[in-house]
């Protein structure tokens, strides 16, 4: 019954992929394994080498270069005219939603119902290339998404390697609490209330005993745009940010923010978070700090883009490429002062296993195509706190590579195009 369950799960998509189990056995066995491929990027200097060869062991790799040892025994995969690049890494996923109204689906849907849909949206990512994501909020699933990363990581169902952050955290009357609905109705927020900092402190320990390996916490929202300039209310104070940080920090955790303009973003680079979610209006203070104290942005593009072309009026379509614009004109200067930067896509509003587009966005408004691909393989890796164990494909280094058709380095369109996928020396798309 168990593998039944499976075989119906690789097969679902459409798409040929080895068993979860099946795939931890070829992983764990002595027999090593030689990719062979056109090219492979050196993801730390830019270099194309060509060919490229990667020899791998177990779940990490032995080799990698023009030419490696090609072991007594071992399994060679020619990847023919294709080039390797690291797995890639999207540090802003929402596993628990899919395309449609989120106020609706959240309330009409189950957790149990939400959970499975979670699932497949893990196996569509990892099928496009992402070995390594970043769940923000379950938007009101609890802390369901710690079950989803354990069986990830437990070989159970296919997956990318997760750190989850719960549900989100948010004031009362905030960003996501149910503000359009019937009052009577008492329809839940889609978010975890924290009002003052004693309360946010008290909730971060309650989804670090749940499981979570960070906090995701709504700063402002809901957003406008007044005489060209995005304006946002902000929801705590440096005061209380600073608690939340204090707290994470208390168990080598960290605070991740939802946060749009100022003076929300101010306040959450002064209090130290470690990653500003979507960043679209950032002034020189803030950018200063961010880039001072290492603390990262996440652009996500990608969502923006999506609701414009799928907009429900032609206002909303127009408001959605206002901000799209205004983001684009900040994002140039965030590149120009050094801002750190971490692809994320704030996939599960568009389709799961799409979200590669948000690459060719971030060359469009300003990036050069090896630093959007550093954006989400070494920055990713040290965002999410895998530095020196994913994000490159080197010696010592977990095996999460991935083969594409083209060259990222002169078409960033490439990593749409993901045509083999092995995370910890498993293949599971080739």
């Amino acid at each position: 019954m168990y593998r039944t369950f499976l075989t119906i799960l690789s097969l679902a998509g459409g798409i040929s992929v080895a068993l979860p189990l099946a795939a931890q056995i070829s992983a764990s066995s002595a027999r090593p394994i030689v990719l062979h491929a056109a090219g492979l990027v050196e993801i730390e200097t830019g270099r194309m080498i060509a060919p490229g060869e990667v020899l791998i062991r177990g779940e990490r790799i032995v080799e990698a270069g023009a030419s490696v040892t090609h072991p007594a025994g071992a399994e060679t995969i020619d990847l023919g005219s294709r080039t390797l690049v690291p797995g890639l890494i999207d540090a802003h996923v929402h596993l628990f939603l899919h395309p449609g109204a989120e106020d609706l689906q959240t309330v009409e849907e189950s957790v149990p119902q939400r959970t499975i849909q979670a699932c497949l949206n893990a196996r569509d990512d990892l099928m496009a290339g992402f070995t390594a994501e970043r769940d923000l909020g379950t938007e009101g699933a609890g802390a369901a998404d710690t079950a989803v990363r354990n069986a990830i990581d437990h070989g159970l169902i296919p997956g990318p390697r997760l750190r989850i952050s719960g549900n989100a955290i948010d004031i009362l009357g905030g960003h996501e609490d149910a503000i359009h609905f019937n009052p009577a109705q008492h329809v839940l927020s889609n978010a975890t209330y924290a009002n003052n900092a004693a309360e946010l402190v008290e909730v971060i320990r309650q989804q670090y005993k749940e499981g979570a390996d960070f906090t995701k916490i709504y700063q402002t929202g809901r957003d406008s745009v007044v005489n060209g300039r995005l304006v946002t209310p902000y929801q705590y104070t440096e005061e209380e940010l600073a608690a939340a940080v204090k707290e994470a920090a208390r168990v080598g955790k960290y605070v991740a923010v939802h946060a749009t303009a100022e003076p929300g973003t101010l306040y959450a680079a002064r209090a130290g978070v470690r990653s500003i979610e979507h960043a679209r209006q950032l002034g020189d203070e803030t950018m200063r700090l961010m880039k001072d104290r290492g603390i990262f942005a996440v652009p996500t593009f990608v969502v923006v883009e999506y609701f414009a072309d799928h907009a429900a009026t032609p206002a909303a379509a127009a408001y959605e490429r206002q901000i799209l614009k205004l983001h684009a004109e900040n994002f140039r200067r965030q590149l120009a002062e050094g801002v750190p930067i971490a692809m994320g896509s704030d996939v599960g509003p568009f389709p799961h296993g799409t979200q590669a587009r948000e690459f060719a966005l971030m060359v469009q408004f300003g990036m050069k195509p090896l630093a959007a691909l550093q954006a989400g393989t070494l920055n990713g890796a040290k965002l999410l706190g895998w530095e020196g164990q994913v994000g490159a494909i080197k010696p010592g280094y977990l095996a999460d590579i991935v083969a594409v058709d083209g060259n990222p380095l002169e078409d960033i369109s490439a990593l749409q195009r993901v045509t083999f996928v092995m995370k910890g020396g498993a293949v599971y798309k080739k």
